[in-house]
């Protein structure tokens, strides 16, 4: 039962996968052929080279490694930092960034949390 669950949902991401594609396509060739030809005097592009031209734009300005390549290596960064700093630092930057906004846990602020445990003292 469970792994038909997970079948059904890796369906519905690659019918979802393949939609995206098709519409990105459909929309590069589209914007393509109503503007270039008229502008600049280039031909008009067919379906199939419009997704060519989705594929290169990949390579040449996203790279070839995949989503989600730095989040890990940004948390562990960050925690490094953090462990670094002195308390003073520590409160400088809950006070000077977006800090308490970010970070929630069950429900409260990091700075909710300091306020709290700096009236108990």
């Amino acid at each position: 039962m469970m792994k038909r669950i997970w079948v059904l949902k890796g369906l519905k991401m690659l019918a979802f996968a393949a939609l995206a594609v098709v519409l990105l396509g459909f929309v590069v060739m589209s914007l393509w052929n109503a503007v270039l030809p008229a502008a600049t005097g280039l031909h008009t592009i067919s379906f199939l080279q419009a997704l060519g031209l989705l594929v290169l734009s990949r390579i040449l300005f996203g790279g070839l490694r995949g989503r989600g390549y730095g989040g890990r290596h940004w948390r562990a960064r960050m925690l490094e930092r953090w462990q670094q700093m002195t308390p003073e630092e520590r409160e400088r930057f809950r006070n000077t960034s977006n800090f308490g906004h970010r970070c929630h846990r069950a429900g409260s602020s990091v700075r909710d949390e300091s306020a709290t445990s700096t009236a108990q003292t």
